[in-house]
């Protein structure tokens, strides 16, 4: 359990905080800016 909830995103590998809450919302362990990046650039 710990592990998941380290902050740290899965894509650029950096920590912040909002990867717990992307976790929590929509079960993906990434951060805005990736989450947003996927969103614009799909691949």
């Amino acid at each position: 359990m710990k592990k998941e909830l380290d902050n740290i995103c899965e894509e650029c590998k950096k920590e912040d905080e909002s990867v717990s809450q992307n976790l929590i919302m929509h079960g993906y362990k990434i951060c805005d800016s990736c989450k947003i990046s996927k969103t614009i650039f799909p691949v």
